[in-house]
């Protein structure tokens, strides 16, 4: 990497530390890009030119914390053996995740109350998309190997997704031991339509 990409890079990062730690502490609507200048002392246009956009910059934090959420799951993936296992070793993650995380306030903030223009709607597809081809993968494992009835593992993941999206937001304003229970009981249901039976 030449000199001035370096720069480019370590500035880059230097931004989306300093907005991670202002979302974190003043919520998504309450941070201004002017404090996020004055917070790293790059000008506007600067912050603009790494990232088109206040939205655009949390969503960059929003795709950081998919990405080390996946890495967190893959170095835990081998501790459960079946897919179910899986299931719930997955719910458990998100919500230990989702309880301690510092953007957790901002990213509802900015998911269910801020209106987006078309870009950032297509990121966030992407974003879904790729949650929807995890769960796709993990349940047509399960299904391949016999512990899921043969079904549609494409549609099963948009309904796994859509059951871990609600209960996150039904869960919030709970504590962990709670969040857990309402998580088992939700992935039951769901494993209850699905588990192969011998007949």
């Amino acid at each position: 990497m030449n000199k001035k990409k370096l720069q480019s890079e370590q500035t880059k990062r230097k931004v989306a530390d300093a907005a991670k730690a202002l979302f974190s502490q003043k919520g998504y609507k309450a941070t201004s890009i002017e404090e996020i200048v004055e917070a790293t002392g790059s000008s506007k246009g600067n912050i603009y030119y790494h990232f088109k956009s206040k939205e655009g910059l949390f969503l960059y934090l929003i795709d950081e914390w998919d990405l080390e959420w996946e890495r967190n799951w893959k170095e835990r993936e081998s501790l459960y053996k079946t897919t179910r296992d899986k299931l719930f070793g997955i719910a458990e993650q998100i919500i230990l995740d989702d309880l301690n995380h510092p953007l957790t306030k901002a990213a509802d903030e900015f998911f269910n109350n801020e209106e987006k223009g078309s870009d950032i709607e297509e990121r966030i597809d992407e974003m879904v998309k790729r949650h929807v081809e995890f769960n796709r993968e993990l349940l047509q494992k399960g299904i391949d190997e016999g512990e899921f009835s043969p079904k549609n593992a494409e549609q099963l993941a948009v309904i796994l997704e859509g059951l871990f999206v609600g209960m996150s937001r039904m869960s919030q304003k709970t504590n962990t031991e709670n969040a857990l229970q309402l998580y088992h009981s939700a992935i039951d249901v769901f494993l209850n339509g699905i588990i192969a039976r011998s007949s």
